[in-house]
């Protein structure tokens, strides 16, 4: 899950911006990064004195910015070779870039030394873009999300990437009563609460695995979706702001611009039920919509996803006729996702230092309670986090109990 502190910026001018200091681990680190950088100097015009920090990942990965004498700039990834590994971002690049997503070109890469240069896509992440009071401003950037999220879905093939399986979904989900309740929390579950979670696994897992596979991303969400680069010399925006800078009232997608969006953090993308991505982008981590708009959305992707065929094997379930079904579908994936996130949120920030990410846990603790109090099956999981959180009984949602 990345997080932009940053974004990467298309530059106007050939001389260098200011740079921020680039701090490193060991002097070894960084004299292994000036000995590759060196030859590609020359050979991609790079202007080291611009080399500064462009986002931060929730991984040990990190990127840097370096501009180039042509007025442009390029990305670098610094991954640590003995914390990760840059094959699966590799093989997943190529997925995509033949599948026609808009993703970062690898311009050179250093495997053993975890080094690579990349294009740079923009500085604008869809979140920077988005209000949740204005949602009709918001729906021609989510249609166009749906249609790039469609596009990789329709290139999908079994066998090619990790399968998101029954092993994996229970790993994920261990992450919240190990994490977030154990240790954000300090609670140890008794017996009956242990029950009544294992119970909720069974049921969100055999939901999960019912959906058909295809290529899941893994965080498809608005922070790691770049806007197209804005025509203007960076830090001059026309009347309107970033917005008017770049859409196009009436084209596109419900207004959204020409180009497509950027795709990025997808090196951790799997072979999984269709209705993660979806879930992902429309109960994000870090920005929340009304039901209403989340609806709209979903059944403009559904009807798409029919029409490529995407649910035709599963149309015995009801998927590829009732939307109702397919909408339950993608909230009990979105649950898993869920607590997830909770528990990783977590983990970064006792295991890793990282103390801004569980400012967003009571997002996610509202949407687990939203859907546990949606489904009478996870009836008691409600009761138990109600008395873990310490909150009041969740009511009011469309759908009622089911």
């Amino acid at each position: 899950m990345s997080h932009p502190s940053s974004p990467p910026t298309p530059l106007a001018a050939a001389s260098p911006a200011p740079a921020s200091p680039v701090s490193w681990p060991d002097a070894a680190r960084q004299a292994a990064f000036e000995q590759w950088l060196a030859p590609l100097v020359q050979s991609h015009q790079l202007l080291p004195a611009s080399l500064r920090p462009a986002s931060a990942d929730a991984s040990f990965r990190r990127y840097l910015r370096i501009d180039s004498a042509a007025g442009a700039s390029c990305i670098v990834m610094d991954a640590p070779p003995d914390k990760e590994n840059c094959r699966p971002f590799v093989q997943v690049q190529a997925l995509m870039a033949a599948a026609g997503l808009n993703v970062p070109h690898i311009l050179a890469w250093d495997e053993p030394g975890g080094f690579m240069l990349l294009s740079d896509l923009g500085n604008t992440t869809l979140i920077e873009l988005l209000t949740p009071e204005n949602p009709q401003a918001a729906l021609g950037w989510y249609l166009q999300a749906t249609d790039v999220l469609l596009d990789w879905q329709k290139a999908s093939k079994p066998g090619v990437l990790p399968a998101y399986d029954e092993a994996l979904l229970r790993r994920e989900l261990a992450l919240f009563p190990d994490w977030y309740l154990g240790q954000h929390r300090g609670i140890t579950l008794d017996g009956k609460q242990q029950a009544t979670l294992a119970r909720a696994f069974d049921a969100i897992v055999a939901h999960n695995l019912a959906a058909p596979n295809v290529f899941v991303h893994r965080d498809f969400m608005t922070r790691n979706l770049m806007a197209p680069t804005l025509p203007a010399a960076r830090g001059s925006l026309p009347p309107g702001g970033a917005l008017a800078a770049l859409g196009r009232p009436g084209g596109g997608s419900d207004g959204a611009a020409d180009a497509p969006l950027g795709v990025l953090d997808f090196q951790d993308a799997v072979y999984g039920p269709i209705t993660y991505d979806i879930a992902s982008l429309l109960r994000d981590a870090f920005i929340s919509w009304e039901e209403e708009f989340i609806i709209d959305v979903t059944v403009r992707y559904w009807e798409k996803a029919r029409k490529a065929g995407l649910l035709g094997a599963h149309s015995a379930s009801g998927w590829g006729d009732d939307f109702g079904e397919f909408y339950r579908a993608v909230e009990w994936m979105g649950l898993q996702r869920h607590l997830k996130v909770a528990g990783i949120f977590a983990r970064l920030t006792l295991r890793d230092g990282k103390p801004k990410y569980l400012a967003d846990a009571p997002r996610f603790m509202g949407y687990i309670r939203a859907t546990a109090h949606r489904y009478r099956q996870l009836g008691p999981l409600l009761k138990m986090l109600d008395q873990i959180e310490g909150t009041e009984p969740v009511t009011g949602f469309a759908y009622g109990r089911m």
